[in-house]
């Protein structure tokens, strides 16, 4: 699935319209999250597995490394291997039809063997180099990209247990435009200053 915004223009004509069309980048700036807590979850299966699994932020610049902790509090099954994975979830909407399409960006294995319980794995993972954007929420009403982490966990009889979390992503705004009385008051100052300079050598 692919987002494009376009303008168009169209000549009306009797016989047949002439209709021409470039694309444009939209620039999707966002200011620094007020509040950027932490996250702890825990998850599991009754008398079989217990975890807990926490992330250092529960918003990420484009740019951030996730950094996290998984807990083994208790393990009766035996775990093979985990993973976690960066799913992008996009939705499309044109009245009644709603599209959903789920895709895996990245993949991160973060453990391979069984734990034990009291036992933790740390989590690193860099979110540069992905193909990932800012995350958008009823664009026009028509369009939304979510991101989430995926921990998954299999074990020796190739069952799978997974838990998401979605972890909204955001992108700093570039250096802010001086406005342009700032502008021309600092034009202004360089004009006063080299003719200050033209006087004084003329003394």
């Amino acid at each position: 699935m692919h987002l494009h915004n376009f303008l168009r223009a169209t000549v009306s004509r009797r016989l047949n319209d002439i209709s021409k069309g470039i694309d444009i980048v939209v620039h999707m700036l966002s200011m620094y999250p007020e509040l950027n807590s932490s996250i702890k979850m825990e998850v599991g299966i009754e008398d079989c597995l217990h975890i807990e699994f926490e992330y250092n932020k529960s918003k990420y610049h484009l740019k951030y490394v996730i950094v996290g902790k998984i807990y083994f509090l208790l393990v009766r099954i035996k775990i093979r291997h985990m993973e976690i994975d960066i799913i992008k979830r996009e939705t499309t909407s044109t009245g009644p039809n709603v599209y959903h399409d789920n895709d895996i960006i990245a993949k991160y294995e973060i453990m391979d063997g069984a734990p034990v319980r009291g036992e933790s794995i740390p989590i690193r993972l860099f979110l540069a180099g992905n193909e990932i954007t800012p995350t958008m929420r009823d664009i026009n009403k028509k369009y939304s990209v979510w991101y989430y982490l995926n921990l998954v966990l299999i074990d020796e009889e190739e069952r799978r247990y997974f838990k998401q979390q979605e972890i909204p992503l955001w992108k700093r705004g570039g250096v802010v435009r001086k406005s342009m009385s700032h502008q021309a008051a600092i034009a202004s100052s360089s004009e006063e200053k080299a003719l200050g300079h033209a006087q004084a050598k003329e003394q």
